[in-house]
């Protein structure tokens, strides 16, 4: 039997403090956050504070009510966390294993604007960029080009990091890479799959960036 994928999604991060604590106000004047683009592409590498590194691709589609991180583990599995906004994901690799794990959360995906009422912090230089910085419910810290006003870095409370190496505003994946296969449906065939660990956290350091930003974050 294959070993369990253990999947610490990067958007249960964002989504679980944006669901648990958007109500909590902004304590400084500044700048605000650029809302992220309805649709965009991204590529981040992360890493956490135990030194476990991810490429991940982001997919992220608003206007049609999905995010996709498509996440290589170094040296280990290529897994899939499709995410839709009525709460539902579906984690999952494409190979012989064919590991699917099917999760349902009270929040859907991060919204544009889920950065609203977070603190600014001022200004510093990170990765070669000279960033805005902003702090959301002491869960992230967000920096963003002064210029471009593109994401530079994010920073987790538990010390996972992400650094953005693309920004691809207005890119779509095509529709047919949006559809989990066909042994994710049906109880029966869950049962019978090895279960992928998720939870509030990317990684392993947080339980999760669903809880985001499944891994754990905001709505």
């Amino acid at each position: 039997m294959a070993p369990s994928i253990k999947v610490k999604p990067i958007f249960v991060i964002l989504l679980y403090a944006t669901f648990h604590l958007s109500a909590v106000a902004s304590k400084s004047a500044g700048p605000s956050p650029a809302p992220w683009p309805l649709q965009f592409h991204s590529i981040l590498f992360m890493n956490n504070s135990k030194g476990t590194l991810q490429k991940v691709d982001l997919w992220y589609d608003w206007n049609n009510g999905r995010n996709f991180n498509i996440i290589q583990n170094q040296l280990g599995k290529l897994t899939y966390d499709l995410e839709w906004d009525n709460g539902t994901s579906y984690i999952y690799t494409l190979d012989s294993s064919q590991e699917c794990r099917t999760v349902h959360f009270p929040v859907g995906i991060l919204r544009p604007n889920w950065l609203d009422g977070a603190n600014y912090l001022g200004q510093q230089h990170v990765d070669g960029f000279l960033c805005n910085v902003w702090e959301k419910v002491d869960f992230i810290w967000y920096y963003e080009d002064v210029v471009t006003k593109r994401p530079v870095h994010w920073v987790f409370y538990t010390g996972m990091v992400a650094h953005v190496m693309t920004f691809e505003v207005g890119a779509v994946l095509e529709d047919a890479e949006w559809q989990a296969p066909v042994y994710c449906f049906g109880e029966a065939e869950n049962e019978k799959r090895p279960v992928i660990e998720s939870g509030v956290s990317v990684g392993g350091d947080m339980g999760l960036m669903k809880g985001f930003f499944s891994s754990s974050m905001a709505q």
